[in-house]
């Protein structure tokens, strides 16, 4: 009998380390549901293994596998197109189910299971089948993840929620590739070991999401179930409609990270210390997203909004006429600045303007638009890159960013 107490003990103490620090975030947060905090954790983990191979498959692919940029254009186009337009199925049945949870987890599920795939990729198209599964992972989580999000704070708070979730998720986004560096540099560049030992975090996300995250019971009764038909498109209103159609319109200014390593390796970066790209952007990101997310909430987000679309424009330019790699690299502090004024706040503007009952729907459909215009940014960022050279695809990108600049500044 003298050891059940010590068991008892040891059951009561050994899951108090994670707890105890989602306690300490939570206080740092100003009181942020630990629900939130949690979420932040298993994006920091899922990041954490998602560039550390994104870090390093730009170079693999044109370099190991010997695709061009075209193709990179095209597998990054398709990937990240397919996890944007999966959102909006995954919303929609998480309104029509009142449960946000299970759908998150099948989805961060999906993309752990396929990790180890990067590893023994022997050719473009099965790096792009791999690409595939692990954003329609994404997919299926994103909408039901960012709308539990909104379901768990008071409308004040959203601009901090999303600020800190975004954060915590670019920590990831920089440790990742920091990791990928370590690994590369004590196995003498062997960029499969990367990709295999990359599955291990990702699980880590998965028993977190399962353990310590929980829904509002408010979710169990849905007072509306959401089809995707005109009926519910037009219930989510004129203002989700506007900031849709900035969001769209701005992400057609936004190629992939993968065009910011290419540009770096062309202008002298070393191979093993292309994830320094994605460290450097990141490190900008975290440590913007969560402040300016609190100060949306007491000064509104429209001109941080403005600025944050100035900011991706003048990313833009230096990338292009850029003269050597510290010229580049400045480029990249702006393109992780711009990310951390819009990313947070582009999300706590979705959740404001959806009705409640059609948050996970708004999500899903915000993400289909801007998802279609990154697929037709990284095709045309490609295909300019072949044919004029980056000052062609950022060049391009600077005159959709104005666009996007003025459709904000005409919105009321």
């Amino acid at each position: 009998m003298g050891c059940c107490p010590r068991s008892t003990e040891r059951e009561q103490q050994s899951p108090g380390i994670v707890p105890g620090l989602f306690n300490w975030i939570t206080s740092m947060a100003g009181k942020m549901p630990r629900g939130v905090v949690a979420l932040g954790f298993v994006s920091l983990f899922m990041d954490v293994s998602t560039e550390m191979i994104h870090g390093l498959l730009p170079l693999f692919l044109t370099g190991t596998l010997g695709a061009s940029a075209l193709i990179l254009g095209l597998v990054e186009g398709v990937a990240e197109a397919t996890a944007q337009i999966t959102k909006v199925f995954s919303g929609v049945l998480s309104d029509r189910f009142g449960r946000r949870k299970p759908l998150a987890v099948l989805g961060y599920g999906l993309s752990a299971v396929t990790k180890p795939l990067f590893a023994f990729a022997v050719a473009p198209w099965l790096v792009l089948g791999a690409r595939f599964a692990d954003r329609v992972g994404k997919g299926i989580r994103g909408a039901p993840r960012d709308a539990l999000v909104a379901d768990l704070v008071p409308t004040g708070q959203r601009g901090a929620a999303y600020g800190l979730r975004q954060t915590m998720d670019t920590i990831g986004a920089f440790a990742g590739p920091l990791i990928a560096i370590a690994i590369m540099g004590a196995s003498g560049g062997d960029i499969r070991l990367v990709f295999l030992l990359a599955t291990l975090p990702a699980l880590i996300a998965v028993v977190i999401l399962i353990r310590w995250v929980h829904e509002p019971p408010a979710r169990a009764a849905p007072l509306a179930r959401p089809k995707l038909d005109r009926a519910s498109l037009a219930a989510l209103g004129r203002p989700f409609w506007v900031i849709t159609g900035i969001g769209a319109v701005m992400t057609l200014a936004r190629v992939s990270e993968a065009f910011l390593i290419l540009r770096a390796a062309d202008l002298g970066l070393a191979v093993a210390l292309a994830p320094i790209v994605l460290v450097v952007m990141n490190v900008v990101y975290a440590g913007s997203a969560w402040p300016l997310g609190v100060l949306s909430d007491r000064i509104g987000k429209r001109g941080l909004l403005i600025t944050g679309f100035g900011v991706l424009a003048v990313a833009h330019l230096v990338l292009a006429m850029a003269p050597g790699l510290w010229a580049a690299m400045a480029g990249i502090v702006f393109w992780g600045l711009h990310m951390g004024l819009t990313q947070g706040l582009l999300a706590a503007e979705v959740a404001d303007a959806a009705p409640a009952d059609y948050r996970g729907t708004a999500f899903g459909v915000f993400n289909l638009m801007t998802g279609v215009s990154l697929l037709v940014a990284n095709a045309v960022g490609g295909a300019l890159w072949v044919a004029v050279g980056p000052v062609g695809t950022f060049g391009a990108g600077a005159a959709f960013t104005l666009l996007a600049m003025t459709m904000i500044l005409a919105r009321r």
